[in-house]
């Protein structure tokens, strides 16, 4: 409780510096536009809260504090401003610096630039977001929320690599089928690195906790080391569609890094609350509403390469879905209760 305290309080103070921040780089319509942002991050991101708890939960207290410090840091200033500009550099043929003088003297060329990377961006991050959910429904150890789905499902978890078998048709066929040309190119190299990071992330975790079992003490924190790198690469995938979405808003790269920072800091606060409250355990199906709005959002991701979706609908359907699992948790324990109490 004592960590879930201090992180709202910085929450709420870092919320007060950008709109400070933001006052003094544009006035009060920045200071709107941030407000606009912080929910937008929000709103897109609850499910990556959700899932977030689901990790964390699992990890050391060293890690977890590192997760929380570290790992905001690397969500503020590398996902909202390094990684913007990373790309710009990449797609340009700039350098680096370059890049960040463009963004700086011209934010409309800078967001064009960014424009231009969507395809790629949108196939990376919906692979590996689709991979992180179908892994979850291709478990056959998993309780059900809606068994008429899920059952069949599990169990084809028996076929080997069953999830990435699933995932790189969905790619392939999306690939060759929606897209041609060049953009047909680059979401097939893109789509299949996400599949690819995901598997070596799999591994590696899997790697060093098959260690951890052999020398506990000594490879502990290596074990945590995989977990943090998984949820840094989970957080990245699902900032991608703020990132790209906060330049219909503003192409003021400082304005979108303290809006979207903000609203990630928010979000870190919402995953504590889950991990500390034991929130997942108390609500049975809210794990399971928020893997299907990874499944959603992948999908999203996927189907923006050809065509556009609102990202109000996006943060809707994702909060839609963790809204039902809370409802219908509310429900079965309700019932747990009066069957205890009869």
């Amino acid at each position: 409780m004592e960590n879930l305290v201090k992180f709202y309080k910085g929450s709420f103070l870092l919320f007060f510096l950008g709109v400070v921040a933001a006052y003094f780089l544009g006035g009060a319509e920045a200071v709107v536009i941030v407000l606009i942002l912080c929910v937008l991050e929000i709103s897109l991101s609850f499910d990556n809260a959700v899932v977030n708890a689901t990790v964390l939960k699992d990890m050391n207290e060293v890690w977890r504090r590192r997760f929380l410090t570290w790992g905001i840091l690397i969500a503020v200033f590398g996902m909202r401003i390094i990684f913007p500009v990373a790309i710009v550099s990449i797609v340009s043929g700039l350098s680096p610096w370059s890049a960040l003088t463009v963004a700086v003297e011209q934010p409309d060329v800078y967001a064009a630039y960014m424009t231009s990377a969507h395809v790629s961006i949108m196939a990376f991050g919906g692979a590996f977001l689709m991979m992180v959910g179908l892994s979850f429904f291709f478990d056959d150890e998993k309780d059900h929320w809606i068994p008429v789905l899920e059952k069949p499902v599990s169990q084809i978890s028996s076929i080997p690599f069953a999830s990435y078998i699933f995932a790189i048709a969905l790619v392939l066929v999306m690939g060759f089928f929606a897209l041609s040309g060049e953009d047909s190119s680059t979401f097939l190299t893109a789509g299949l690195s996400g599949v690819l990071v995901f598997f070596v992330i799999e591994k590696l975790t899997e790697f060093m906790e098959n260690m951890e079992k052999k020398r506990a003490v000594e490879h502990a924190a290596k074990s945590g080391a995989a977990m943090f790198l998984y949820l840094e690469v989970l957080d990245a995938s699902f900032s991608f569609d703020g990132v790209i979405g906060a330049f219909a808003i503003t192409t003021d790269i400082f304005i979108i890094a303290i809006g979207l920072g903000v609203g990630a800091m928010f979000v870190r606060s919402m995953t504590i609350m889950l991990v500390e409250k034991g929130t997942l355990q108390e609500y049975i199906y809210l794990e399971h509403g928020a893997f299907y709005a990874i499944i959603a959002l992948a999908s999203i991701m996927f189907i923006k390469t050809v065509g556009h979706v609102p990202e109000v609908l996006t943060g809707l359907i994702g909060a839609s879905f963790i809204g039902i699992a809370f409802v219908h948790s509310v429900i079965v324990k309700k019932k747990e209760k009066a069957a205890t109490a009869s």
